[in-house]
């Protein structure tokens, strides 16, 4: 596969999102040539910076500038651009603006394959409003009247990817992704995110069992760490059913 032409997108609701559930997927794009763009909506300055404001004299623009300089350095880690929106944080702001901004990213950028948060998630609000903000810009960027510089989208297939409490969240993977040739490229990124060291261990171990299901599933023992994605639209074959 020509990855020189793929064009991977990833809508992330909070700073280090993108980091933990889809870190694996944007490395191994960047490592095959492809185009990797993040959109960052919020910093997490409010509900997913506990480590820093724990710290004596925190304010909330010093946690926006911590988490903007975390991102930015773990999406360069990765081999990703990155543009972060400073949207708001418990609530995000999911403005006509915001939608606006996002359906010309699409516009411009046009992605062949989008990544973002499930639509269900009980215990972040934030990460709900995102995948449907991800979703509606999507469908509005394929709308050949809307207006824009740039020509409409195409149909590029939509992953959501693994949220915290999977269970919870009513998430049934169905594609797992190899990730173990940038394993170690995802953990440099996830030690970016100082003000979230609790999840360091924990991502590594999401890793590893999903990595024991890809091997399982595939019959390679090779495969030792992978990403759990849930397909949104059908896939579509002019071959072979795989």
């Amino acid at each position: 596969m020509d990855f020189s032409t793929e064009r991977l997108l990833v809508v992330s609701a909070h700073a280090a999102d993108f980091v933990w559930r889809a870190g694996g997927a944007v490395a191994l794009y960047a490592a095959r040539g492809a185009r990797a763009r993040v959109l960052c909506l919020s910093y997490g300055e409010r509900g997913e910076s506990q480590g820093l404001w724990k710290k004596e004299g925190m304010t909330l623009e010093r946690v926006k500038q911590i988490r903007h300089e975390e991102a930015t350095k773990a999406a360069a880690t990765l081999g990703a651009e990155i543009r972060c929106f400073d949207a708001g944080d418990y609530p995000l702001g999911v403005t006509p603006q915001l939608v606006e901004e996002l359906v010309q990213e699409f516009r411009s950028f046009q992605p062949t394959c989008v990544l973002t948060h499930t639509p269900v998630d009980p215990y972040n609000g934030d990460h709900e409003a995102t995948s449907k903000l991800t979703m509606n810009a999507r469908v509005y960027a394929q709308a050949m009247g809307y207006p824009s510089e740039h020509k409409h989208l195409g149909a590029p297939p939509v992953f959501y990817f693994e949220p915290h409490q999977t269970e919870m969240c009513q998430f049934k993977p169905d594609v797992i992704l190899d990730i173990t040739p940038v394993f170690e490229t995802k953990v440099k990124a996830m030690h970016c995110m100082d003000a979230q060291t609790h999840l360091w261990n924990y991502y590594t171990d999401v890793a590893k069992r999903r990595g024991t299901q890809g091997g399982r599933n595939s019959g390679n023992p090779a495969i030792v760490y992978a990403e759990a994605f849930q397909r949104v639209y059908p896939q579509v074959t002019t071959e072979a059913i795989r």
